[in-house]
């Protein structure tokens, strides 16, 4: 960053007093010495050229930002500042205006995922209660903003689900005088506390986050009453995909998962500690 004339010019004063030659000499010590006036003119020469140094800096940044390969962080920014039905400015990646409406910043959740030879982008919205997809006309208009802002020769594929698919077998050991063996709690404040632990936690996942079964069984022990969880099977699926086992961890392909909640009340039980 440029100094000060006032800042260059008093340096080169201290440093004639601070050399032992020159200061042997008996300098003037009027404001307007000949000295002295040239050291102001010599500061503002060197003003300028650090003027100029931090002007190539500016510039040599703004043209490696403009040029450089961009993250999967950045493709994701981009998807989060999608407005529905605003006109995007001809040659440029930016709104006019930023909006965080819901109305028109439609995709309120992006995550990007490198595939072999393209980049994968995940979107969804929110709805009343829980994340939904976008509408085939929204993810078009979306698509195209995308293939617009991406780098050049970067393939796209850019997509917005249903929610994956979950359901488990469950074995819960719990407190009777907490829980009845319905799994409801005797003081009548929830009829199914470990049904909500389990939604609390898919529910808490990020966007793409990963569901890994010691972390569900680790929420569930923190339910009161709950001596023991036990998770005999966790199976997951997506739109028409057969259901696979989840034996540690599990991606969603929608990037969010919904529990199966007939199943999993079906296929829990209860029995006391």
């Amino acid at each position: 960053m440029a100094r000060t004339i006032a800042a260059i010019q008093a340096q080169i004063i201290a440093t004639k007093d601070s050399d032992p030659t020159l200061s042997a000499y008996t300098w003037s010590t009027s404001k307007t010495a000949i000295w002295r006036l040239w050291t102001y003119v010599v500061a503002v020469c060197i003003w300028t050229l650090e003027q100029l140094y931090d002007q190539h800096r500016i510039e040599v940044a703004t043209l490696l930002a403009s040029q450089k390969p961009h993250t999967l962080q950045w493709y994701v920014a981009m998807a989060r500042r999608y407005q529905h039905g605003v006109l995007l400015p001809a040659g440029s990646d930016r709104y006019l205006t930023e909006t965080t409406d819901p109305a028109t910043a439609i995709v309120q959740y992006a995550a990007a995922t490198e595939l072999t030879n393209m980049v994968r982008i995940k979107v969804a919205k929110q709805g009343a209660d829980i994340l939904e997809k976008l509408t085939t006309a929204e993810l078009d208009a979306f698509a195209g903003y995308m293939n617009r802002v991406k780098d050049a020769g970067i393939r796209l594929q850019i997509t917005s689900g249903d929610p994956d698919n979950m359901r488990m077998v469950l074995s819960v050991y719990y407190d009777p005088l907490v829980l009845s063996s319905s799994g409801a709690r005797l003081d009548g404040t929830d009829s199914n506390p470990v049904l909500r632990a389990v939604n609390a936690y898919l529910a808490a996942l990020p966007f793409d986050g990963v569901f890994v079964n010691n972390h569900l069984i680790a929420t569930l022990q923190q339910v009161q009453g709950v001596k023991i969880a036990h998770v005999a099977s966790v199976e997951a699926n997506y739109a028409a995909t057969p259901y696979v086992p989840v034996t540690v961890r599990y991606t969603p392909d929608a990037g969010y998962m919904t529990l199966d909640e007939a199943y999993f009340n079906a296929h829990i039980t209860y029995t006391p500690a």
